[in-house]
């Protein structure tokens, strides 16, 4: 799992106070990811469940994402990052998450864009922003966001709450947003010296798409639509730093 992924994971669950039961689909823990990987720590006092297709470190549960054994309404909150690139009937499966989770619950997913093939040869889909806008659309308030070069970012962020949407989502967004912003810049800031003195080296034999991606890495815009707001909010998160992060 990246960090940056985790990040908005723990900020999300802090800002919005995220209530259990809290569902977690893939939630498999592969080697060498056992700590990073771990969600559990972001939700303390929680009730937790993990799931996925195979069991193994931090699988609870065994469920197919597309076919879910779930009674409806029955999740508080569902958490499923760097997953439905790896689930073949991915429309399906957001379809089954909006079903068990209940009223005033948060569907909180991330999914990579601009990153290598991986967990080949089972890797199906990459989601741009605009369609995770659209598979979450049933949802009373979204936040979608994404980070790196805009037109191709590493990274899709979305945060949907189901009807009906409690006030500390409305009035909470901004300040997640601006969580954003500052884990952002710190990240930014945490670059190590060599990898800067690599990147200023190199700089010059790089092309100019691979430069925009170095420069735009921990830039992120996001979109939120919450009841209240009659049209899309749009917040610029940007900061100068670049190294895209890697699992």
């Amino acid at each position: 799992m990246r960090d940056n992924v985790r990040a908005f994971v723990e900020i999300a669950a802090q800002t919005f106070d995220l209530d259990g039961p809290v569902y977690e689909f893939g939630s498999y823990q592969v080697e060498g990811q056992e700590g990073r990987g771990d969600l559990r720590p972001l939700f303390p006092g929680k009730r937790y469940i993990g799931c996925d297709m195979r069991a193994g470190p931090g699988v609870d549960r065994i469920e197919d994402l597309a076919r879910l054994k779930l009674p409806d309404e029955s999740a508080q909150t569902i958490v499923c990052v760097e997953t439905l690139e790896h689930v073949f009937e991915v429309r399906r499966a957001i379809d089954e998450m909006l079903r068990v989770l209940a009223p005033g619950g948060a569907l909180v997913i991330s999914v990579p864009l601009d990153f290598r093939v991986h967990d080949f040869p089972s890797d199906y889909w990459r989601l741009t922003p605009s369609c995770l806008s659209r598979l979450l659309t049933p949802l009373a308030g979204t936040i979608v966001g994404w980070q790196g070069v805009e037109d191709y970012p590493h990274t899709v962020f979305g945060i949907g709450v189901k009807g009906p949407v409690d006030q500390r989502f409305v009035t909470g967004t901004q300040h997640f947003v601006s969580r954003m912003d500052r884990w952002l810049e710190l990240a930014s800031r945490r670059v190590s010296w060599r990898r800067k003195l690599k990147r200023w080296t190199v700089g010059r034999l790089r092309s100019k798409g691979e430069r925009r991606r170095e420069r735009d890495n921990y830039r992120a815009q996001f979109l939120v639509q919450m009841p209240h707001t009659p049209h899309w909010k749009k917040a610029m998160l940007s900061t100068d730093a670049a190294d895209q992060q890697t699992a």
